[in-house]
């Protein structure tokens, strides 16, 4: 599986930047697809995720500031970051699920890219 990520950088605080990742190689059906950081003094998180239903989701301290938004076959996402504040800085990673059932789930990460906000 190959992930393809786009965007980042530095930016400052209440300003927006734009993440993009597209997934190929896989043989088996998307069962979520997103976006994930590290922040410093943090585990890795995920920050937006959709699901093979369309179903998009959002930990509370993005929720309002962060737009997912996928093709059809959600192999490609875009995460739409605005109003960024400086405890956003950290590695931003694609995050790729895939699977079918009996045969099993894997998971897959980008290998990120930094996003800094300067207050």
């Amino acid at each position: 599986v190959k992930l393809v990520e786009s965007g980042g950088g530095p930016v400052q605080a209440g300003g927006s930047l734009r993440l993009s990742c597209t997934a190929s190689g896989a043989d088996f059906e998307t069962i979520v697809m997103g976006w994930g950081r590290q922040t410093p003094g943090r585990l890795r998180e995920l920050v937006a995720t959709i699901d093979s239903t369309g179903v998009i989701d959002y930990p509370w301290y993005v929720k309002g500031r962060f737009t997912l938004s996928s093709d059809g076959a959600k192999t490609t996402v875009h995460l739409q970051m605005d109003n960024l504040r400086s405890e956003d800085t950290g590695v931003y990673f694609c995050y790729y699920r895939v699977g079918r059932a009996g045969a099993g789930v894997w998971e897959f990460w980008g290998q990120g890219t930094q996003v800094t906000v300067s207050s």
